[in-house]
Protein backbone atom coordinates (compact mmCIF):
# COMPACT_ATOMS: atom_id res chain seq x y z
CA UNK A 1 0.00 0.00 0.00
CA UNK A 2 1.39 3.42 -0.92
CA UNK A 3 1.34 6.34 1.46
CA UNK A 4 -0.38 9.22 -0.34
CA UNK A 5 -0.07 12.69 1.12
CA UNK A 6 -3.01 15.04 0.60
CA UNK A 7 -2.06 18.50 -0.62
CA UNK A 8 -4.26 21.55 -0.23
CA UNK A 9 -4.72 23.16 -3.69
CA UNK A 10 -4.74 26.60 -2.04
CA UNK A 11 -1.01 26.15 -1.51
CA UNK A 12 -0.47 26.20 -5.28
CA UNK A 13 -2.77 29.18 -5.69
CA UNK A 14 -0.89 31.18 -3.05
CA UNK A 15 2.41 30.27 -4.71
CA UNK A 16 1.04 31.65 -8.00
CA UNK A 17 0.65 35.22 -6.65
CA UNK A 18 2.45 37.66 -8.99
CA UNK A 19 2.22 35.21 -11.89
CA UNK A 20 -0.13 35.08 -14.87
CA UNK A 21 -3.03 32.59 -14.64
CA UNK A 22 -6.04 31.52 -16.74
CA UNK A 23 -9.40 31.25 -14.95
CA UNK A 24 -12.58 29.66 -16.34
CA UNK A 25 -15.80 30.48 -14.51
CA UNK A 26 -18.90 28.33 -14.09
CA UNK A 27 -20.87 30.72 -16.33
CA UNK A 28 -18.39 30.11 -19.16
CA UNK A 29 -16.46 33.38 -18.79
CA UNK A 30 -12.69 33.12 -19.13
CA UNK A 31 -9.97 35.48 -17.90
CA UNK A 32 -6.21 35.72 -18.13
CA UNK A 33 -4.36 38.04 -15.78
CA UNK A 34 -1.73 38.45 -13.10
CA UNK A 35 -2.86 37.05 -9.75
CA UNK A 36 -2.51 39.82 -7.16
CA UNK A 37 -4.28 38.25 -4.19
CA UNK A 38 -6.32 35.25 -3.10
CA UNK A 39 -7.90 34.02 0.13
CA UNK A 40 -9.09 30.79 1.73
CA UNK A 41 -12.33 30.82 -0.31
CA UNK A 42 -10.42 31.19 -3.61
CA UNK A 43 -11.60 34.73 -4.23
CA UNK A 44 -9.14 36.10 -6.78
CA UNK A 45 -7.93 39.54 -7.73
CA UNK A 46 -6.38 39.72 -11.19
CA UNK A 47 -4.51 42.71 -12.58
CA UNK A 48 -3.93 43.47 -16.28
CA UNK A 49 -6.77 41.03 -16.93
CA UNK A 50 -8.08 40.12 -20.36
CA UNK A 51 -11.42 38.45 -20.97
CA UNK A 52 -11.10 35.67 -23.52
CA UNK A 53 -13.63 33.37 -25.18
CA UNK A 54 -13.89 30.10 -27.11
CA UNK A 55 -11.64 28.23 -24.67
CA UNK A 56 -9.01 30.94 -24.85
CA UNK A 57 -8.96 31.25 -28.65
CA UNK A 58 -10.33 34.79 -28.88
CA UNK A 59 -9.77 37.98 -26.89
CA UNK A 60 -13.02 39.72 -25.92
CA UNK A 61 -11.88 42.74 -23.90
CA UNK A 62 -9.10 44.18 -21.78
CA UNK A 63 -10.66 44.62 -18.35
CA UNK A 64 -7.74 45.74 -16.17
CA UNK A 65 -8.34 44.79 -12.52
CA UNK A 66 -11.02 42.22 -11.79
CA UNK A 67 -12.34 40.50 -8.65
CA UNK A 68 -13.50 36.93 -9.16
CA UNK A 69 -15.61 35.26 -6.48
CA UNK A 70 -14.17 31.89 -5.54
CA UNK A 71 -17.51 30.08 -5.74
CA UNK A 72 -17.72 31.01 -9.44
CA UNK A 73 -14.37 29.39 -10.38
CA UNK A 74 -14.63 26.22 -12.45
CA UNK A 75 -10.90 25.76 -12.90
CA UNK A 76 -7.56 27.59 -12.95
CA UNK A 77 -4.58 26.98 -15.21
CA UNK A 78 -1.16 28.10 -14.06
CA UNK A 79 0.01 27.99 -17.68
CA UNK A 80 -2.11 30.63 -19.46
CA UNK A 81 0.09 30.61 -22.56
CA UNK A 82 -1.19 27.11 -23.31
CA UNK A 83 -4.74 27.59 -22.02
CA UNK A 84 -5.36 30.84 -23.95
CA UNK A 85 -2.57 30.77 -26.50
CA UNK A 86 -4.51 32.08 -29.52
CA UNK A 87 -6.09 35.01 -27.67
CA UNK A 88 -2.82 36.11 -26.09
CA UNK A 89 -0.92 35.99 -29.38
CA UNK A 90 -3.55 37.85 -31.41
Amino acid sequence: MTNKQLVNPLKYLREAVKTKIYVKLKDGSEYVGTLVATDSTMNLILEDAVEVADNGRRMVAKVGKVLIKGSMVEFISFNPELAAEDALVG
